[in-house]
């Protein structure tokens, strides 16, 4: 197996942002994804929120879970702190790690399958507990890992590679963000750069739980029946003693929308997105407008892209619990133990 690396050696004309930092200096390691994923876009969109923010790249925690998004955090902020959970409990260990020093931006990175299935509950909870972070869910509709089997995302009645019809309900993320107390939702589409930067510098900016669902087509579990390059025809005439995957490069997905229009995407094997950008005049602070907005639309088979809702005064999670306004990282000895008295004033207070 042959490992591809970025070299080393950079132009010294690299334009620096304002702590000095290239934009090189916010990548990570080559991409191992399928040939014009939108996972890569939504990377690329990342690393240019971060340099255009001068963030510095040591001040950033970035937690994810298991699946084709949560290989994602590998290729962008490659200097930045990171953690790989197990499958669906990245927002449970990304609270800790916030409660614990909240001196770092945390972002966190899914997917539809980490989050809306075996992660449900711990989306919920990070959530209506408005954790100060960036919740990004790079959403396909599949299991890539797997094979492409439907994810909760998956819209009822699509068909999947195989011609299997999907029967169940959709979960819808964004709705859910908002039902739960998120200060901070959007949609985007990762063949839209121009949108999808603005808001993630938005969600790094705001002050709570700031959840970003961005619409990833998948480009390998589209592939059509009956090509002799399909992964069936494949495994019908492979006699191998291993098993070698043959995925054929694709085109990138992308779409220009002008505020306030709706266009119809098409995707590799031909099923179509509807995708409507918010017009200009929308009102993103009432969360009871913007859900009643999104149903209606999602009734005429339309997904809408944009900031959907945003709290303005938001309070996070140490708010709520009046943590100390230290990291516990830096607390010493006496500030962690002060002492017997200090322990019976505590013990009364529960009596």
């Amino acid at each position: 197996m042959t490992y591809i690396t970025k070299p080393r050696l950079r132009h010294p004309s690299l334009e620096k942002n304002k702590v000095g930092y290239t934009r090189r200096d916010y990548e990570g390691k080559v991409s191992t994804l399928c040939a014009g994923c939108g996972h890569d876009s939504i990377s690329a969109a990342i690393i240019q929120a971060c340099w255009e923010m001068n963030v510095e790249p040591h001040r950033v925690a970035k937690l994810s879970g298991i699946g084709c998004s949560s290989k994602t955090p590998d290729y962008f902020l490659g200097a930045s702190h990171g953690f790989n959970t197990v499958h669906g409990r990245m927002p449970s260990v990304l609270t800790g790690a916030n409660l614990a020093n909240r001196d770092l931006l945390y972002l966190g990175v899914s997917g539809d399958g980490d989050s809306a299935s075996i992660g449900l509950g711990q989306f919920a909870h990070a959530m209506r507990r408005n954790v100060n972070m960036v919740y990004i869910v790079e959403n396909n509709g599949v299991y890539g890992l797997t094979k492409g089997q439907f994810s909760a995302t998956a819209d009822k009645g699509s068909k999947s590679k195989k011609g299997v019809v999907n029967a169940d309900s959709p979960v819808d993320l964004v709705g859910l963000a908002m039902q739960l107390g998120a200060s901070f939702v959007a949609r985007s589409f990762s063949g839209d750069k121009a949108q999808m930067v603005p808001l993630i510098k938005a969600a790094m900016g705001h002050g709570g739980a700031a959840f970003i669902d961005i619409i990833s087509p998948c480009v390998t579990f589209n592939n059509h029946a009956g090509s002799t390059r399909s992964y069936d025809w494949v495994r019908e005439h492979n006699e191998a003693v291993s098993r070698i995957d043959f995925i054929t490069g694709r085109e990138e997905i992308t779409a220009t929308i002008p505020p306030g229009h709706v266009v119809d995407v098409e995707q590799h094997d031909g099923t179509v997105l509807r995708l409507r950008k918010l017009h200009e005049g929308y009102d993103p602070t009432d969360r009871v407008a913007a859900m009643s907005y999104m149903q209606g639309r999602a009734a005429e088979g339309e997904l809408v892209t944009g900031l959907l809702y945003v709290e303005a005064e938001a309070g996070d999670l140490h708010l709520a619990q009046n943590t100390s306004a230290r990291p516990l990282n830096t607390l010493g000895t006496a500030d962690l133990c002060p002492g017997a008295a200090a322990l019976d004033k505590l013990n009364a207070s529960f009596r």
